[in-house]
């Protein structure tokens, strides 16, 4: 255990941040933070002070505890910071607000739901829904606005054991909601250009340019859905259909499609070779160019894990080291949770991250029964086990969050994955030819139409293969909520099974059983 931790430096200061996380949000507001932070970075510097003799081996572990009740000390700090800007601190009656649009603006049946960014009276982030009309339909990301309301606090509805609304809300930075009719608001004219907004409004032009397309409402909503994770325009039938099938990952722009993206990338700066400087240029060329699509995508939160992975992948390739390991997840989880301490508790984080660490855990194990020498038969077995690996590690969130698990999930993988990327590939000429459409040539016009229904008919063997698949019997098993302890149980149960397999310990039979 301590030779796989040795290898993995990232764990040691991902393990205080997530301890830290966890007790400040469940047991107690830990006191005196800053204060904790000293002490560590005094510990730290003690541990410098220590003579290079045999002493320095003995008491190597005075540097590690430093450095972990600095990192607890640390992370306690920016947990309380997050959790003060997400505080409800609104009086119960209406106020003025300026604020600005920081999302694209999401259309509901009556309204228009508005991720808003209050500078006045307070600093906090609010979702205001705006009454339908045209003066709300014109409103872009960077909109500032002035407004009255009466701003609400997030409530839970239904039984005790039902979603945690409330807490999902404050964890995504949201403070409170209200409702807007028209004469309660106006746009000021101005505009609040931040980073993230101007990632908001390029994805909006990029939405608007596949109106281009022609597509139907179905396949105008996947392929925004797969390309730029960008789900609102989505009907509930088509998410719950993917939910069903165990697909509902290909929605949401994250590994799969940002590795998708990384392999188009490194196939178009291939000519830079696979050693030497022109490798490390290549490799610089690579996270600028992901770094820019996680920017067109919006910057999502589960775009920005899958480049951060990958450009911490890139790196290590570029000094001639393994790329992916359990060292990159952690460092990826680490890098996040420091910026946004509040990530630990979004299910999105959670699922993602287990989904790696189970591929990178069981996949070895599990494609190692099987050795296909067939090409065809390797690609598909690969895939099998891959899908297989990443549901072992997310089931029991599923069960947990959802309390539903798709029973098919690796036949739906396997038909709908590969087809993923084929789509992707095939969006990128159907992009160059509606550009050069504007120059009003027959020849272009014909191309439009030949790889416009390629992409449809692709589009349409996806779609049918999940509404297919979502109504085989038992395509879902339902109802089937487990608690928080049961889900820790069965992580364990999965987790220590192989390792019995691997190790044939009789100690980890006994902690399978126990379990």
């Amino acid at each position: 255990m301590n030779d796989f931790i040795s290898k993995i430096p990232f764990l040691r200061l991902l393990l205080p941040a997530v301890i830290s996380i966890i007790v400040s949000a469940f047991l107690i507001d830990i006191p005196f933070p800053r204060a904790i932070c000293a002490a560590g970075a005094g510990v730290i510097i003690l541990s410098y002070f220590i003579k290079p003799d045999k002493k320095e081996f003995t008491y190597r572990w005075i540097f590690g505890v430093g450095l972990f009740i600095f990192l607890f000390g640390l992370f306690a700090v920016l947990f309380r910071h997050k959790k003060v800007e997400t505080e409800f601190s609104f009086a119960d009656k209406p106020i003025a607000c300026i604020g600005t649009v920081v999302d694209i603006p999401q259309e509901k049946p009556r309204s228009f739901a508005c991720n808003v960014k209050i500078t006045y009276p307070v600093n906090k982030k609010v979702i205001v829904y705006l009454q339908k009309e045209d003066k709300a339909r014109n409103i872009n990301p960077g909109d500032e606005i002035i407004f009255v309301a009466r701003i609400q606090p997030f409530k839970n509805f239904g039984n005790p054991d039902d979603f945690d609304y409330a807490r999902s809300m404050r964890n995504k930075g949201f403070s409170g909601s209200s409702y807007l009719p028209s004469a309660n608001w106006s746009a000021t004219g101005k505009e609040n250009i931040s980073l993230y907004v101007l990632a908001q409004k390029f994805r909006k032009s990029a939405l608007e340019f596949y109106r281009l397309f022609e597509l139907d409402a179905d396949a105008y909503s996947f392929i925004s859905a797969l390309t730029l994770g960008y789900k609102h325009d989505l009907t509930n039938e088509l998410q719950e259909a993917f939910r069903a099938s165990g697909t509902s990952h290909v929605l949401a722009v994250s590994g799969l499609h940002v590795a998708i993206i990384y392999a188009i990338f490194t196939l178009l700066f291939s000519f830079l070779g696979k050693t030497g400087r022109k490798f490390i240029i290549k490799q610089f060329l690579i996270i600028v160019a992901l770094w820019f699509y996680a920017f067109l995508a919006g910057l999502s939160p589960s775009v920005l894990r899958a480049t951060i992975m990958l450009t911490i992948a890139s790196v290590g390739f570029a000094e001639g080291k393994k790329g992916f390991t359990y060292n990159t997840l952690a460092a990826a989880a680490f890098f996040i949770l420091f910026f946004s301490p509040m990530s630990l508790f979004d299910v999105g984080f959670q699922m993602s991250f287990t989904a790696v660490f189970a591929i990178l855990y069981f996949n070895p194990a599990i494609n190692n029964l099987y050795q296909p020498k067939n090409k065809i038969k390797k690609y598909i077995w690969n895939l099998f086990t891959v899908s297989t690996s990443a549901q072992l590690g997310v089931f029991p969130i599923a069960l947990y969050y959802f309390g539903s698990f798709p029973t098919y999930f690796f036949i739906a993988n396997m038909l709908v994955v590969p087809m993923i990327g084929i789509i992707i590939y095939a969006c990128i000429p159907m992009i160059i030819i509606v550009l050069l459409k504007q120059f009003d040539f027959v020849v272009f016009d014909w191309l439009f139409q030949v790889f416009g229904w390629i992409l449809k008919l692709l589009i349409s063997f996806v779609l049918k293969v999940v509404h297919f698949i979502e109504t085989i019997p038992y395509a879902q098993l339902s109802d089937n909520h487990i608690s928080a302890f049961q889900m820790i149980l069965l992580l364990i149960i999965m987790i220590t099974v192989f390792r019995f397999f691997s190790r044939k310990r009789a100690s980890q039979l006994i902690a399978v059983l126990a379990c």
